[in-house]
Parts: structure tokens; sequence; C-alpha cells
């Protein structure tokens, strides 16, 4: 039953060949006998999960179904659920029950999704390798080989990756930031997209930056994405950044063919202390889409190099202000004491916060401030639009872009943990992408020398995540890629 992909599964249930009551039990035993050991979800709802799985079944029997009709998925604890714990990877939030369904859930619920629990995360959605979440770290199913050192599954959306990775769920939800998707997809072996900003409602979604998040799906492969994906867009009035535009079949354009495409190589995304194996995997990439009638084009990209500065100015500057709600007065948990107001804030943001989250804030907070402004947030936006720009002029002569999805493979919980600053360079290929608001799908296309999966990146135009599909799916076949982690349920 864990061999199944999303589409085979819900294939099998229209079929009545298994029920969403024997698949969502078998997921819950995959969660209760693997999750001490990954630590991929904060909170499990497995009875929760069993009562959806029982009104799936009973649609099914009727003959109606949904795109996901029974089908069992992780949600990332960022996604505020009706009536089970949203803590958003942090201790301020631990007590947090919310009263309302995000939009991305509820339009899952609305399609038949099983949900079986919360998925781990960094804090806040603040780290690319998911140790900073007061829930504990979450380990990467997938250990080099002779080497069973833990390893990070990458994040924000680790909880999420790891989970899919090691048969915990068929699919799950994420969002992406700076690369909050595409990083732990790649570091995990499985596939993840980032679509356009404003595809996907960030309505009842725990925000960190808010002209940056962006909601999309972890799953095993591109279809599976795609299917996904179409379920959790949609235009949303409560949301004033979403776009009102119609969603597409996306699992559809996972059959084109790419022959006629114009591909875009980016020569900037060539990075000293990139591992020379992904060099390696780009080139055997762009070959095969090349056998496949696509043509492969050189690009230049030139504000890239200062994409990840800008990021980090304009990211937390967003976060200091979106975070400022979590006082103990309006939202959060309270940590008592003090003599005044001020006191009450500060205990509760020093207790609540953790040591990402707090530094993320003071940076946040220094550029915004008077006589600093202009100088860093102002400037930063004016080369965000000229990230954008060399996208906008790139695309006028290409259909899609093919990069690198990270710089290495994953790295080993712990490795990189004493200096921020590299590990902010974990998303180098990825953050240009956010900066833009342009989708970005990565998935796996190879193995480095030590058997941990690597990952190919292709961006596409604003809102053509059909493109993007296509392609993803012609790399897919082409790399035929069917290595699993050690650590998996059904191992």
């Amino acid at each position: 039953m864990f061999d199944f992909t999303l589409s085979e599964a819900r294939d099998a249930l229209r079929a009545r060949k298994i029920s969403a009551r024997e698949l969502t039990a078998a997921y819950n035993r995959a969660i209760a006998s693997l999750n001490s050991q990954i630590n991929a979800y904060i909170t499990e709802t497995p009875e929760l999960a069993l009562a959806q799985a029982d009104a799936a079944d009973a649609a099914l029997a009727k003959g109606e179904h949904g795109p996901l009709t029974g089908i069992p998925l992780a949600i990332k604890d960022l996604f505020c659920t009706k009536g089970v714990r949203t803590t958003a990877g942090s201790k301020i939030l631990s007590p947090f029950i919310p009263p309302y369904e995000s939009t991305v859930t509820a339009n899952l619920l609305r399609d038949g999704a099983v949900f079986l629990g919360k998925a781990n995360l960094d804090e806040f959605a603040m780290g690319s390798s998911n140790m900073t979440s007061a829930y504990g770290a979450v380990t990467n199913p997938w250990t080099r080989r002779g080497d069973n050192r833990p390893l990070v599954p990458g994040g924000s959306s680790g909880g999420s990756a790891a989970a899919v990775a090691a048969r915990m769920a068929l699919g799950a939800t994420a969002t992406d930031t700076g690369g909050s998707i595409r990083q732990p997809a790649a570091f995990c072996g499985i596939t993840g997209i980032k679509p356009t900003y404003g595809r996907c409602s960030r309505w009842g979604v725990v925000a960190f930056a808010s002209s940056l998040d962006q909601a999309g799906p972890i799953a095993r492969n591109v279809e599976d994405c795609a299917i996904l994906l179409g379920s959790m867009s949609g235009f949303d009035p409560k949301d004033s950044t979403s776009a009102d535009m119609p969603v597409p079949d996306f699992a559809s354009a996972c059959k084109r063919s790419v022959k006629g495409l114009r591909i875009g190589v980016p020569r900037e995304y060539r990075m000293e202390g990139m591992a020379p194996e992904v060099e390696t995997l780009w080139q055997q990439g762009l070959a095969w889409l090349r056998e496949q009638g696509a043509t492969i084009v050189d690009v230049s990209l030139p504000h890239t190099k200062y994409g990840l500065a800008t990021y980090y100015i304009v990211a937390p500057a967003e976060a200091s202000s979106n975070l400022a709600r979590y006082d103990g007065v309006r939202f959060g948990a309270r940590t008592e004491g003090g003599h005044d107001l001020t006191e009450l804030y500060e205990n509760t943001r020093a207790d609540g916060f953790g040591a990402e989250v707090q530094r993320r804030i003071m940076i946040g907070t220094y550029v915004l401030s008077a006589g600093y402004y202009d100088a860093y947030y102002l400037k930063a936006q004016k080369v965000r639009a000229l990230i954008l720009r060399d996208f906008t002029e790139v695309f006028r002569d290409v259909d899609a872009l093919v990069t690198p999805a990270t710089p290495t493979a994953a790295f080993g919980q712990g490795e990189k943990m004493d200096d921020p600053v590299t590990m902010y360079l974990n998303d180098i290929f990825t953050v240009p992408v956010n900066m833009a608001g342009l989708p970005g799908l990565a998935l796996p296309t190879g193995l480095d020398a030590s058997g941990l999966p690597m990952g190919l990146q292709v961006i596409g135009k604003p809102f053509d995540e059909e493109t993007v599909f296509a392609v993803s799916a012609a790399l897919e076949r082409a790399a035929g890629f069917t290595t699993l982690p050690t650590l998996r349920a059904g191992a």
C-alpha cells in the first residue's frame, strides 16, 4: 500500500480495490511506528483522519468523489486547521487551536482529502534545516552510504518533506518564502513546487514575509504535485494578493512534449563551493531535454548575485512587522512576571521565540528603523525590482529555466549551525524565484557519491505552471529516479 503514488492510490480508491479507511489506517500505523525517529509530525490526528476516511468511503460507495477523496495528507503546521492545534513550530503558539480553516486546507477538505496531522517545521518557517522548531529537529529519512549520522531534511518544510519521503503521507502542504518547498524536496529525494505568488491563497497561513510567502504541495512525483496544486489553487476574496485567474489542468500538462521549447541556463547559477556532482547533474538534465527536442539557451540574470542579500533584508523586515502581534496580550502564550506592560512583552517574546526568530526580528527592526530604512529596506526593494526585470527580459526569449535546486546534498544535523550566513547560503538558487514571484519546481534526478539525492529546479513564467510541469515531467521520465530512503514505512 505504501508503494502507491497519490495518483495510483486515487485510482485504486475509485476502483474500490482498497478503502479509504484501510489506506488511512496504514498511514496512521506508519506514523505511530516512525515518528519517534523522524519527528515529522508535531500533532497527530489519527481519529480525525479515520473519521474523514469513513466519510470518503461513504462518498465513494455512492459513486461520488472529488479529486482527492480518501487521500491521506500531512498539513504543514503553518496552516490553520479548525479545531486542531496550530503552532507554527513555536513555543509562543503552543496552545493555539484555530476556530477557522485556512483557505488552502479548506479547498483540500472540499476535494475529499484526509488529514493525518500537522507536520513539523522551522519556527515560523525561518530556517533551512528544520533544526529551529520548538518541538525538536526533524531527521531526514535518508542517510549517507556507510554513515548513519542524522541529516537535516531541509527547511522550513522539513516535516512535510520527511513525511512524504518516509511514506508517512501520500502528499503534504508546504510553504515557500525563500526555498522552503524546493530545498527540502531536493534534500529528501521527492518533488515540490512553489507556484506563482498569488496562485494559492495565504489566508489562514501564519505569516512570515507576506510579499514572499506562497503555499504549495510536496509529493512523490511531478504528477502528484500537479494534482495537489489543482486543489490548493484558486481565487480567494479574503486574500488581497490572491490572483483572480482560472486554475488550469496541471496534471494534463505533465503529458506535454517539450519538443520546440527553449530552455534557459543562467550562467550566474554556477557558484563557488557548489559540489562538482551538482554541475554534472545539471549538464545531464540539459542533455535529457535536448534529446527530447528542446533547445538549450545560455542566458544571463545579472542581479542574481544580489538575491540572497536582498532577501535577508526584505524577509526579516516583513517578519518583524508580522510577528509584532505575538506579545502575550493580542496573540501568543503569555509569560507572566514583570512590573509593567513593557516587561510583560519582553518576557513573553524572549521566552516564546527561539534564537533564529529573535535574530530575524532584530535584523528586520534594524533595517526598518529611522536612519536605516532608506539605506537598507528601500534599496533592497529597488534591487528586487531589478531581479524581476532580469527574469522578465530572459523570459522573452525562453520558455523555462533549468538550474540546480541546491548547491549540495543534505548536510548533517549540527554541521552548519554555528554560522547563520553559511546556513543562509543553502537558499542561493531558490531565493531569486521568490523575489520575482515566479513558479519553481524541484525534483530528484540523481544521487551524489554518498548515495544522497540531488535535485534540479525548473523555473517558469508567471502563472505558467503548466510549462514548469511539462519540463519537470520530461526530466523525471529521463532520470527514472526510483531510489528510496532507508528509513521508511514498508521497508
